[in-house]
């Protein structure tokens, strides 16, 4: 099946790419659709292929050594994902699984090294893409040890709407369905807590429908939220 360079060219990873290099990236380039639910990749397996998500959602979630499940990202449209290569793994770290109907074109991961040898500029912007991702982790991570769950959620709540906001009238839609489990993996903490969380934000006036597809109504108010002390 032969891929429009069109398709991936408005990416910003892509759009400096020259068309010749494009066009010979694309020609090995296999496309993967998976249904709402469907794992485009499971944790543990052998990491055989590398990705980028052309439509769709994806959420990585991985199972800790206790049994917990975690979401440890969100996948959006024209971020790369699966390069386990990359991070000198064999295996994939998570699985990552398809909140809505999903397009992805996808590579054998031996092509790893000639896909950023094709142009020096999407050798950086791959670079800069693994330290995103590290920084965001951090970012977790700190927020988990230091602050207190209803600013860890106010933060997540934040970043999924600048990540995949839809401005509406009465304010910002996040744009794929997420659940009160999704934030609850994303924090760190409990189903409940977090039930308990939007509720109150929801009688407040600062989101709307806590259940899927969360509008976020006063972004202004859950970012000083966000930035509250903890005292």
């Amino acid at each position: 099946m032969k891929i429009d360079k069109s398709v991936v060219r408005r990416f910003s990873l892509f759009d400096k790419m020259p068309d010749s290099d494009l066009e010979a990236l694309l020609a090995q380039a296999t496309p993967r659709r998976a249904a709402a639910g469907e794992a485009m990749f499971e944790q543990g397996a052998e990491a055989t292929h590398f990705f980028l998500l052309i439509n769709g959602r994806l959420k990585v979630t991985q199972v800790t050594a206790d049994g917990q499940q975690i979401i440890v990202r969100v996948v959006h449209p024209g971020d790369l994902f699966g390069f386990a290569r990359a991070l000198r793994r064999a295996d994939y770290p998570g699985t990552a699984l398809s909140v809505i109907e999903s397009l992805a074109l996808t590579w054998p991961t031996e092509l790893w090294p000639q896909f950023l040898d094709r142009s020096p500029y999407l050798a950086v912007s791959a670079l800069n893409t693994i330290g995103q991702r590290l920084d965001e982790a951090h970012t977790r991570i700190r927020e988990m040890s230091t602050q207190e769950v209803e600013r860890r959620v106010a933060h997540t709540v934040l970043r999924l709407s600048q990540q995949a906001g839809r401005t509406e009238d009465n304010g910002v839609r996040i744009d794929f369905p997420i659940t009160r489990q999704d934030i609850a993996e994303m924090t760190g903490t409990t189903l409940h807590t977090v039930s308990r969380i939007l509720s109150a934000w929801e009688s407040n006036g600062l989101v709307e429908g806590g259940r899927q597809k969360l509008l976020v109504r006063d972004s202004v108010r859950l970012q000083a939220l966000a930035d509250s002390s903890d005292s």
